[in-house]
């Protein structure tokens, strides 16, 4: 049998092949069951998945291995950013299932689709080869646009999975296009075999192809992540997308998108280094800037938060700029602290209920400190968390981004980083005095459920305890900057 297509060459692919025969047999499950036991059953199925696939995760050897010919590798790097995007998974069943029964939109489908787009994101931070990291993507996008419009007779969501449509397959236009200009000039689409073309073509500037190649591919996970200028579906989508949906976007494919990034940046295009520095710093510069002054003049909670990811996935961004393993490694632990920081917030924005009707706007939070103390406290202090004040964990994965941009000289990108901190600290803290000393709105439906709870309790102690013992989570993002970084 040839090796490639051996058992023991799949078993890196475990978690993967996994999710993929459980989610094809989940899917005949719900249809011939005809739902008779409801999206309850579903979601748990699937979450139970996620835990049975970082079990698998567990098992495997985390040093680089590679798989199918070399189009598949695992090592500490994927291995991070796979139990990120599980954990972010089962947190988003976990906040869907009692958001969906009580809109009306209990349909098995749901959670399959959040399980076949976890499959493309776990694909793509494990891609060694350019049409893997294309699968991987696109498998994720069109699970997320079937989900975007998921409220089919809403006219605002039908409106958010349009717009997301439209503009997504822009998106994967510019990345193939992208991809086609790099096989042109380099004759591969292995990782490995661009990065030996290039390498052997010489240091400093790429030639004009391969820029051009290198440029669209950029922009086209920009997309992904939200960076300006390619931010424009974010609030709309974030608006009209059913409230579990926008948490899941949220909570999870930038995760994706940002481990694909890394791997790109540092496994293909580190010899293009000076060059690909400069555009991430436009990227992290616009995002920061857009971010924290476009979410100023939100009142929607969710549009807010759309606006607020922008805004912290500039600061994210800074840490690759600084293009270093302390850079990198920062970028890794923000991503872990916002997903979490990012789950207790959307947590509370589900718990948004009035009358049996979801709230939108942030005024509808008025007088919750008086109401009900202990969801108001909590949302307090993730909003202290997201703003950055000490001793939160969102104030450590700042810190780490700037510091490792000023180790490198990027002295202009943390100040403005220091500055947008300062004025995204309004509208969080805006928040927190509508909640606290605004005039008392009538009390909210107090039907929150246990796994939102469960969400919340688990990411307010994460982000005041951290300070605990911060070392725990650092080592690990630093050995996985160390794994993405070692050219192969």
């Amino acid at each position: 049998m040839n090796d490639s297509l051996s058992l023991s060459a799949l078993t890196p692919l475990l978690p993967e092949i996994f999710l993929a025969v459980a989610g094809l047999a989940l899917l005949v499950v719900g249809v011939v069951r005809e739902q008779r036991h409801g999206l309850c059953a579903m979601c748990r199925a699937v979450a139970f998945c996620f835990v049975l696939a970082c079990v698998f995760m567990l098992g495997l050897d985390w040093h680089r291995t590679v798989a199918l010919n070399g189009m598949f590798v695992m090592d500490q790097f994927a291995g991070v950013m796979k139990f990120m995007i599980l954990g972010g998974l089962l947190i988003s069943v976990v906040l869907g299932e009692k958001y969906l029964a009580q809109e009306g939109l209990a349909r098995f489908e749901y959670p399959l689709l959040i399980l076949f787009a976890g499959l493309g994101m776990m694909v793509m931070v494990s891609a060694n080869h350019m049409l893997v990291a294309y699968m991987g993507l696109e498998l994720q996008s069109l699970s997320l646009y079937v989900l975007a419009a998921f409220r089919r007779g809403h006219g605002k969501s039908s409106e958010a999975g349009i717009k997301y449509f439209l503009l997504g397959a822009l998106a994967s236009g510019f990345l193939l296009f992208g991809m086609s200009l790099i096989y042109g000039y380099t004759g591969a689409l292995s990782f490995d075999g661009i990065s030996h073309v290039l390498r052997a073509s010489g240091e400093g500037a790429l030639a004009l192809p391969a820029l051009v190649g290198m440029v669209f591919i950029i922009i086209g996970i920009a997309f992904k992540i939200s960076a300006v200028p390619f931010h424009m579906w974010t609030p709309d989508v974030y608006e009209g997308a059913a409230g579990s949906v926008t948490a899941l976007f949220a909570i999870v494919p930038k995760v994706a998108a940002m481990g694909l990034l890394l791997r790109i940046l540092f496994a293909v295009f580190e010899p293009a280094q000076d060059q690909w520095q400069q555009i991430m710093w436009l990227l992290s510069m616009g995002s920061m800037l857009v971010g924290a002054f476009g979410a100023l003049a939100q009142t929607n909670i969710k549009r807010l938060m759309a606006y607020s990811s922008i805004n912290h996935m500039g600061y994210a961004l800074i840490g690759v700029v600084a293009a270093s393993q302390t850079g990198v490694a920062g970028v890794i632990f923000y991503m872990m602290v916002y997903m979490l920081m990012a789950a207790g917030v959307f947590a509370v924005v589900l718990m948004m209920r009035r009358g049996g009707i979801a709230l939108r706007e942030t005024t509808d939070l008025a007088g919750l400190g008086l109401r009900n103390p202990a969801i108001a406290y909590a949302m307090a202090i993730l909003m202290f968390s997201m703003a950055g004040i000490p001793p939160m964990a969102g104030f450590f994965c700042k810190m780490f981004v700037f510091q490792a941009a000023i180790a490198e000289g990027f002295y202009v990108l943390s100040v403005v980083g220091v500055l947008t901190t300062a004025v995204a600290a309004f509208y969080y803290l805006r928040i927190i005095k509508i909640m606290f000393f605004d005039k008392p709105a009538e009390a909210l439906d107090q039907d929150f459920g246990f796994g939102r709870r469960a969400v919340l309790l688990g990411s307010v102690l994460f982000v005041v305890l951290f300070i605990l013992n911060p070392d725990v989570l650092i080592e690990i993002s630093r050995s996985a900057a160390a794994a993405v970084m070692v050219a192969p």
